[in-house]
C-alpha cells in the first residue's frame, strides 16, 4: 500500500500556511477547517507537530488570547517569511500538481 506520511505532510504545511494566511486562527480551528476540504483523517498529533515545526521555522507567529469558552487560546499568524514559503509552494504545487494529473489521466478518454 502506498504510503502517503510523508507526501501529505509537506502538503499540510502549505495548506495550514494558507489557511493562517487568510486569518489569525488556533490550532483547532485549522484543524477544523482542513478537515471540511477533505483531510478527513487528521488528528491533533498530526497538526500541532507541523504547527510547531512552522514556527520554529519562523513561518508562522503565535500569541495567546482570551476564549470566551475556557482557557486563553494560541493563536497564529502568518510571517512574511511564511508568506514567502506559500508562494513558493503554490508556485511549485501548480506545475507538480499539473503534471502529475497528465501522467495519471494517460490511457484514459
Amino acid at each position: 500500500m502506498y504510503d502517503k506520511s510523508q507526501l501529505r505532510r509537506g502538503t499540510l504545511e502549505g495548506c495550514i500556511l494558507k489557511i493562517i494566511k487568510l486569518e489569525e486562527t488556533y490550532g483547532y480551528e485549522i484543524m477544523n477547517k482542513l478537515s471540511s476540504y477533505g483531510f478527513e483523517e487528521l488528528s491533533e498529533g498530526t497538526i500541532y507537530p507541523l504547527l510547531i515545526r512552522l514556527e520554529k521555522k519562523k513561518l508562522i507567529c503565535s500569541n495567546y488570547k482570551v476564549s470566551p469558552l475556557g482557557p486563553k487560546r494560541k493563536y497564529f499568524s502568518i510571517t512574511q517569511l511564511g508568506i514567502n514559503m506559500l508562494n513558493s509552494f503554490q508556485e511549485h504545487w501548480d506545475s507538480i500538481s499539473t503534471a502529475v494529473n497528465k501522467i495519471l489521466s494517460l490511457g484514459e478518454k
